[in-house]
């Protein structure tokens, strides 16, 4: 469904920015408490909060993020679930949200409730508050900005460092063709997989894959090591292959480092009674030297921000 409409009557223009604002809390519903805790001043009040938190923030933006043939429901929920994802990769839960709006004047009202709902109905499932936020109006654009807070699910934050030459390499999933398949919005985030990876000694760091394996793999490398990666181990999406596995992104899956001398079949166990349905692969190691069957990983790139 297209966000725009050529209808005045049917955008957000005829209604204004106050109107909108009230649209949105009713939208919203129940995902959004009442002020002072929520939509309403010009900032939200949070409940003190004990120990660290963590916060992050992502968008989604027409023509980049979605199209015409995802639905408006589908794109709010995107949106949050990028963010939770980032929370699972360092084994966090989340709290609380705030939402900057950016629209085009002829933004449709109904593509805008349907965004809204499909947000709120996500919210309530992941136990995520809207306590605020902001709107612009730009010509052209269509796109959200939502930051996310959270908390540690247990005494330990998972970090991208910490990874040593030796250590073993783990995805969650299935990887490729995110896009061909709609697994770009039609993922669950790794919350509880990341919470109990997080608690687990053995995973010494962790990230999510958002931008293809082969590019984000460089943040989790320790320096002086190369990651040994082997087309046979890598599991991929069916009707995708090697190339999509290592460079499409948007996978939402999470990659993780598990220290050298641990009993990995005690590990793969341990997971498979935990999470049954979700697939565990180990892929490779970080090691000195690449074996001779390794992929060279300089002939994979995956999504890079403003790179020509």
């Amino acid at each position: 469904m297209s966000p725009f409409t050529s209808r005045t009557a049917d955008s957000v223009s005829a209604l204004g920015e106050e109107k909108l604002v009230g649209a949105i809390r009713r939208w919203l519903g129940s995902a959004s408490p009442g002020a002072p805790f929520g939509i309403g001043d010009d900032c939200a009040v949070l409940p003190a909060a004990r120990g660290r938190q963590l916060i992050t923030v992502d968008p989604v933006i027409y023509g980049r993020h979605f199209d015409n043939d995802v639905a408006p429901r589908a794109v709010g929920e995107k949106l949050l679930k990028r963010n939770l994802s980032d929370l699972a990769a360092m084994g966090g839960r989340p709290t609380t949200a705030v939402l900057a709006l950016t629209l085009d004047g002829r933004t449709s009202l109904a593509w805008l409730e349907n965004f809204y709902r499909g947000l709120a109905a996500c919210a309530r499932r992941y136990r995520v508050a809207i306590v605020g936020g902001d709107i612009a109006q730009a010509d052209g654009i269509v796109a959200a900005s939502l930051t996310l807070l959270g908390r540690p699910s247990g005494r330990r934050i998972v970090m991208r460092t910490g990874a040593r030459a030796g250590d073993a390499l783990y995805v969650t999933g299935l990887l490729g063709g995110s896009l061909r398949s709609g697994h770009h919005f039609k993922f669950t985030p790794r919350l509880d997989e990341g919470a109990w990876l997080a608690n687990r000694t053995e995973v010494r760091a962790m990230m999510d894959i958002s931008d293809g394996l082969a590019k984000d793999l460089h943040a989790l490398t320790p320096r002086g090591t190369k990651a040994a990666l082997t087309a046979t181990a890598l599991p991929i999406r069916p009707g995708s292959d090697v190339r999509a596995a290592l460079t499409d992104g948007e996978d939402y899956e999470l990659l993780f480092a598990v220290a050298a001398g641990t009993d990995h079949a005690a590990f793969t166990r341990a997971w498979r009674k935990k999470f049954p349905r979700t697939r565990l692969a180990r892929i490779g190691d970080f090691v000195r030297t690449l074996p001779p069957a390794a992929l060279d990983l300089r002939e994979f790139h995956g999504y890079e921000h403003l790179k020509m």
